[in-house]
């Protein structure tokens, strides 16, 4: 059965009463629990876990080598800022597909920018919640193709570019 890996970066944990008119009111139990229905759907076991701290989100990157087929991670603010994520996610050579519940290319200046989209099969922004099902249907697409011996989609480990699915 494949396995993924959804990692939920910094302040994620307050969904649904932090800054809810850039985020949305839904909670991230309520994401997590959307995330595990259509795991189930796809017939993907799906690992839901959630860190304010850089460190610990490596931590579980590298331990994902070898036990979990593709991850989903939405970085938060630390994709502007971490080049250890960045490092540990190419360190893997997992399919990884980047997360944002926010267009962060409509958002301020410093948000535009993403160390982690270099080396992720895509990055999708700007649908709220909805990325993370997007996110997961599609890398769980990507991984049957792969498996099956079907050219994988164009992505940094093939020397393609990462694609950006974003909503205004």
């Amino acid at each position: 059965m494949v396995r993924v890996l959804v990692l939920h970066g910094p302040n994620l944990n307050l969904l649904g009463s932090r800054e809810t008119s850039v985020y949305g009111a839904m909670t991230l139990d309520a994401i997590n629990g959307n995330i595990a229905v259509l795991g189930n759907e796809l017939g993907v076991t799906v690992d839901i876990r959630q860190s304010n701290h850089e460190g610990e989100l490596v931590t579980w990157i590298q331990q994902a080598r070898g036990d979990y087929d593709g991850i989903v991670i939405n970085p938060a603010a630390y994709t502007h800022t971490s080049v250890a994520i960045r490092d540990a996610l190419a360190a893997v050579d997992i399919p990884a597909v980047e997360v944002h519940l926010s267009n962060i290319h409509r958002r301020e200046e410093f948000r535009h920018h993403s160390y982690i989209s270099a080396v992720t099969l895509a990055q999708i922004s700007g649908f709220g919640p909805t990325g993370y099902l997007l996110a997961l249907r599609g890398l769980s697409e990507y991984l049957a193709a792969h498996a099956e011996g079907a050219s994988p989609a164009p992505g940094p480990e093939s020397g393609g570019h990462s694609e950006k699915l974003r909503a205004s």
